[in-house]
């Protein structure tokens, strides 16, 4: 966490500020005396504006490359995950790490936000736009700009319209899915989200998931 705040050249206050923590708490977390709780993590991932997962070392073979769940050596799938909804946030994530899955999750709360991360506005005008992620998990239901719009956006310019994009709804009998495939939705997910519904929706994508391998019986888990 001190690397990427050292990148963005910002202090303990500021980095505390921006993710509403107490900066004790932040300097805690910096000298390994203090867990993190999920809130936490999700804080200062947006705070620091990189995704979730970019916050933990990545597993690596003897070789320097990623563990991939097919052994390969290809870029990995970063996730732009869209979603309002705190607690469906972190029963994905919850349901991520249980699967041991590791692949970078970003995370935005609204489908404005979601749109400037995608086409590096706003906030993220400093991101580069060869950046983008590999898949998006897009909730319907948002603030500011509905799910159906941002789809629509992402579908209709050529600089993000091969990106997959998997729909979150809370119903396979919902009547905005045959929108959602008109306009281009490659899939959806009944929520909440775990790796094994992720992982039977996009087949067809050839995506390559991170996974850690299962800990060996009677091997302590040093990551917990």
């Amino acid at each position: 966490m001190r690397g990427w705040r050292n990148l963005l050249g910002i202090s303990q206050e500021e980095l505390a500020e921006r993710a509403n923590l107490h900066r004790t708490y932040v300097c805690d977390i910096e000298r390994g005396a203090r867990n993190l709780s999920l809130e936490s993590i999700e804080r200062l991932a947006r705070a620091l504006e990189i995704s979730v997962s970019s916050l933990f070392p990545q597993p690596e073979l003897k070789n320097g490359r990623t563990l991939t769940a097919n052994g390969g050596g290809k870029d990995v799938v970063d996730i732009l995950l869209v979603e309002d909804n705190a607690d469906d946030v972190e029963l994905t994530l919850l349901a991520f790490k249980k699967s041991r899955f590791t692949n970078r999750v970003h995370i935005v709360g609204d489908g404005a936000e979601a749109l400037d991360y995608l086409f590096s506005k706003g906030k993220y005008a400093n991101r580069r736009v060869t950046e983008r992620p590999h898949l998006v998990l897009l909730d319907l239901k948002l603030p500011k700009v509905n799910g159906i719009e941002v789809l629509r956006r992402i579908k209709t310019d050529k600089r993000t319209s091969m990106i997959p994009v998997v729909i979150l709804t809370i119903s396979d009998d919902n009547h905005d899915i045959a929108e959602c495939r008109r306009l281009g939705a490659d899939n959806y997910i009944v929520k909440p989200v775990d790796f094994q519904r992720l992982s039977q929706a996009t087949p067809q994508l050839n995506l390559n998931w991170v996974l850690l391998k299962p800990l060996k019986p009677n091997t302590r888990n040093i990551r917990a």
